[in-house]
């Protein structure tokens, strides 16, 4: 890695929230990078801390109640953390844009969507442009995520959209002012699986066509598999390997990814999916050490006491793990 082609580097992050039972220590000290024009996906169950993640390199977390004890969130060469709320706009839409999991949430109901295209245009534009480039160039995003008569649904309100066209309509805003990073949060969640299976592949396409990087967040592995180059596997906030995807996903060293893969069920129906016992954490009372090692049938004494170093595997994967050997984990 060089930092001349690094897009975003998060280095170190712990995140806390004061809430009314406690401190909410949710990101523990995560370090990972995307490069330009590069295909990352960060994974894990539900309630991992993706999700804070990436609120947190768009800066849209309250702080309070969130706080940043220790770390750097590094774009474009600017450490997010230590901007002003002017300079950190200048960045949204142009350098970093973000597509969240709920398009019915994310988009504004009593504003339609040619409004709210153009809107996002006006706010990535220095001067002043013209209300026919505004126009045209919203209708252009709206043929580019391949939706038909862009000249009507520009007219619409997002109630009247099915999932999948709102979806694909968040997608054209947040490319509409060509950014250099895509943070995409569970993009086809809300949506039925043929649906989404369309809005990923053409998320995929998208990507492909502008350059964009994309820092894809899912809990599905064969998303994963089929969007990326290389991947982070995440559990309880803290980042426990990591490395180019075919690697991870047919080779684990960690107990909790290999966890991840049992857990997928199998077409043929030969193999029962395992499942993981237990569940994510109170991060107001999170497990000393390695916050997997309560569910973890490798877990040795060292796991309780502290967090397991990163060791460096072949110069290209990362292990937090106890367990690991020169030879992985028997």
């Amino acid at each position: 890695m060089t930092s001349s082609n690094v897009i975003l580097s998060i280095e170190d992050l712990y995140v806390e929230f004061h809430v009314y039972e406690g401190i909410a220590r949710v990101l523990d000290g995560i370090s990972l990078y995307v490069r330009e024009r590069e295909r990352v996906g960060l994974v894990g169950e539900t309630g991992c801390g993706k999700t804070v993640a990436m609120k947190t390199v768009m800066g849209i977390l309250r702080s309070p109640p969130a706080h940043f004890p220790k770390g750097k969130v590094v774009l474009a060469g600017k450490d997010l953390l230590r901007m002003g709320v002017r300079e950190l706009n200048a960045l949204k839409g142009r350098v970093v844009s973000m597509v969240f999991q709920d398009p019915l949430n994310a988009l504004n109901p009593v504003f339609t969507v040619g409004t709210q295209i153009i809107d996002v245009i006006r706010f990535g534009k220095h001067g002043r442009v013209s209300n026919d480039y505004l126009r045209k160039r919203a209708v252009e995003m709206l043929q580019a995520v391949r939706l038909p008569n862009p000249s009507r649904i520009m007219k619409l309100y997002p109630f009247e959209l099915s999932g999948g066209m709102r979806q694909r309509v968040l997608i054209a805003m947040a490319l509409v002012n060509r950014p250099k990073l895509l943070l995409a949060d569970e993009p086809g969640t809300a949506l039925d699986v043929t649906i989404q299976a369309q809005i990923l592949s053409l998320l995929k396409s998208l990507v492909e066509e502008t350059g964009v990087a994309i820092l894809l967040v899912t809990h599905d592995l064969g998303v994963v598999r089929e969007m990326t180059t290389r991947v982070y596997i995440m559990y309880a906030g803290q980042i426990v390997e990591s490395g180019p995807t075919p690697k991870i996903l047919d080779d684990p060293l960690h107990p909790y990814t290999r966890g991840l893969l049992a857990s997928v069920p199998r077409l043929t129906g030969e193999v029962l999916a395992e499942g993981i016992p237990g569940t994510v954490p109170d991060y107001t009372e999170v497990p000393p050490g390695c916050r997997f090692h309560p569910r973890c049938d490798f877990r040795v004494d060292q796991c309780s006491q502290a967090k397991p170093p990163v060791a460096q595997i072949n110069g290209e994967r990362q292990v937090a793990c106890y367990l690991h050997s020169s030879g992985g984990l028997e």
